[in-house]
């Protein structure tokens, strides 16, 4: 079993794949939902990941991983402990991505953006300009999965554990809509 294979495994046990007519939170519909926080639940599932996602990243001196809120919280500590740093989290506050709790970024401290479901990248990108606003010096990012099949590029190298395509639709273009079927607005994002 491939490593890709195994994050899908571990999804499906998780009971995280699901289906019907999601609305998310890049506004965009989509027939599949990766419901993270039914994987985050787990523990063990989290470590796993994590330690495979740190892994990626064990040569780069990595000196402080920062996720979005919610999930890239847990990510973010559990890729940090498995690279033996610290972690940091950016809240959103009035639609921007800021740090609260007295976090910070040294000029030049060598950041690892981490999340957990990569869709349009818009959570990650805000988590990037924070920490370059702070004076971070972005080494990478790292995703749990990749939906966009490798479509959602970044100017810093991006390493995902699986990678798979998932059509997205514009609410007016989206099929299921034209059949009329119940919209589901899963996540935590207002849209």
């Amino acid at each position: 079993m491939s490593d890709q294979q195994e994050i899908f495994e571990i999804f499906e046990k998780a009971k995280a794949l699901l289906k019907g007519h999601f609305l998310l939170s890049s506004g965009l519909h989509s027939d599949l939902y990766f419901e993270k926080f039914q994987v985050l639940q787990y523990p063990e599932y989290v470590e796993i990941l994590c330690q495979r996602l740190a892994t990626l990243f064990e040569e780069e001196k990595i000196e402080v991983v920062v996720g979005p809120t919610t999930g890239g919280i847990i990510i973010a500590y559990e890729v940090a402990k498995n690279l033996k740093t610290r972690s940091v989290f950016a809240e959103l506050e009035e639609d921007m991505r800021v740090f609260k709790r007295g976090f910070s970024l040294k000029k030049g401290e060598r950041v690892l953006v981490v999340d957990d479901i990569l869709t349009t990248g818009k959570s990650v990108n805000e988590v990037v300009d924070l920490a370059k606003k702070h004076g971070g010096d972005i080494i990478g990012i790292g995703v749990l999965l990749d939906r966009s099949g490798g479509k959602t590029k970044f100017e810093y190298p991006l390493k995902a554990l699986a990678t798979t395509e998932v059509k997205n639709y514009s609410p007016d273009e989206c099929p299921l809509c034209k059949k009329g079927e119940p919209l589901v607005k899963p996540g935590s994002r207002k849209i």
